[in-house]
């Protein structure tokens, strides 16, 4: 089937760049104003403009289909790079204790926190959880997701834990989407593990590392790198452990702390460090003399009430950022992309084309799917959010509040 999206208002994302945007690149997004585009199967085939002549015109033929973008907008589907939407259970109990005053690492101590939703994700079945996972996915692609990294962690133990990734696979077996897969055992230590932090890591280097690359279920592996979680050289240790058997790393650094997650992560050759919430000059330097990509988080900060990530120092120092929505129950239980980049320009001071293409290309950089997916290519995937007419591309992160989105095409197929 051929698909003609036709008097797009403006097409923007239309660039294949082999790195991921920097400095003032972050703020070139390229365009074409009334436009056209044309999805064959599942990738992108042409586009240009209505009236300058290559518009091959309507036809009468059963084999194409014509969509009227009527002046809408059109750009890449967002990429999220950072989630963890694989999960048993809400925690709005949590909500209300962060309400009454209570710290992120307060709610940890008293049993809350990573180690609740492990407690409640053990309790249920493989099918259970997959049906769970299947709606939020879902619902984040009609939000203009289109591709996704998820990542394992609430499981804790090795049964919890390849459970969670065997849903990951079925995800991307079922939906057909570009996923990516993060092994994250080493989330939090288990509570019979609290005062014996060497024995549950030789368990994830010892047990979970091997069944995991045994049954292939990941693609990276992941450390919460912070104070009272995973030490730099814990991170280090259990990092090189997955990577010898092939998986690569991106690492939790700096949420709560100068945890020493960045220069771990660097020193990795990470394809990325997430989170970034605090930072100094110093990491700032080493991030930005480096090829890993900086995942910020704006609305894991807004939730947790922490500062914003200094996006503005670190785009301006020559880092290249992406921006995820952390999904998850406990720090950002929303997967909305849309609102990640509204947060982006209101808490972060950043450009709508900056937040834009940190949300789609770079993000498709730290998952590695810049070759497929993140901006407007012949031969890339027909990834694509049409909205309703609008003032303006400014407009979309302005109305923060407003459903701009009329259409999602994922793979050449519409939401």
């Amino acid at each position: 089937m051929i698909t003609i999206v036709k008097n797009i208002g403006v097409l923007y994302g239309v660039h294949s760049p082999t790195q991921p945007l920097r400095d003032k690149g972050l703020a070139d997004l390229p365009a074409i104003s009334n436009a056209w585009i044309s999805v064959e199967g599942n990738v992108i085939t042409g586009f240009g403009i209505m009236n300058d002549g290559s518009y091959p015109g309507d036809k009468q033929d059963s084999g194409i289909q014509y969509y009227d973008a009527a002046g809408g907008v059109v750009l890449p589907c967002w990429c999220d790079s950072h989630t963890h939407l694989v999960f048993a259970a809400s925690r709005e109990e949590e909500f209300v204790d962060k309400i009454r005053g209570l710290t992120y690492s307060q709610i940890a101590e008293k049993g809350g926190g990573i180690l609740n939703s492990a407690r409640k994700l053990n309790l249920v079945s493989e099918d259970e959880l997959f049906t769970l996972s299947w709606n939020r996915l879902q619902e984040i692609r009609k939000l203009g997701t289109g591709a996704v990294e998820i990542k394992s962690g609430y499981g804790l133990t090795l049964d919890g834990e390849l459970k969670m990734l065997r849903v990951i696979r079925r995800l991307k077996e079922k939906s057909g989407m570009t996923i990516k897969s993060t092994f994250l055992g080493a989330h939090s230590f288990p509570e019979e593990y609290k005062h014996d932090h060497e024995s549950y890591i030789r368990i994830i280097i010892e047990e979970m590392i091997p069944r995991v690359a045994t049954e292939k279920l990941a693609d990276y592996i992941d450390v919460f790198c912070e104070s009272g979680f995973f030490s730099p050289e814990e991170t280090i240790r259990i990092v090189k452990a997955g990577q010898a058997v092939g998986l690569k790393p991106k690492i939790h650094a700096n949420q709560l702390n100068l945890s020493g997650g960045v220069q771990a992560g660097v020193s990795l050759n990470a394809v990325s460090v997430d989170h970034l919430e605090t930072m100094d000059d110093e990491t700032v330097d080493c991030l930005a003399q480096s090829s890993t990509v900086g995942t910020l988080l704006p609305t894991a900060a807004f939730f947790l009430r922490m500062p914003f990530q200094p996006a503005r120092q670190m785009i301006d120092e020559g880092c290249a950022i992406a921006l995820a929505s952390d999904y998850n129950p406990g720090s950002s239980p929303s997967g909305n992309m849309n609102l990640v980049v509204s947060m982006a320009c209101i808490g972060m001071r950043m450009l709508p084309e900056e937040a834009i293409n940190a949300a789609t290309l770079n993000g498709a950089f730290a998952m590695e799917s810049a070759h497929e997916t993140g901006s407007v290519a012949i031969g890339k995937q027909a990834n694509l959010i049409i909205t309703h007419p609008v003032p303006s591309l400014h407009y979309l992160p302005y109305a923060f509040g407003s459903q701009c989105i009329k259409q999602v095409m994922i793979k050449g197929e519409f939401v």
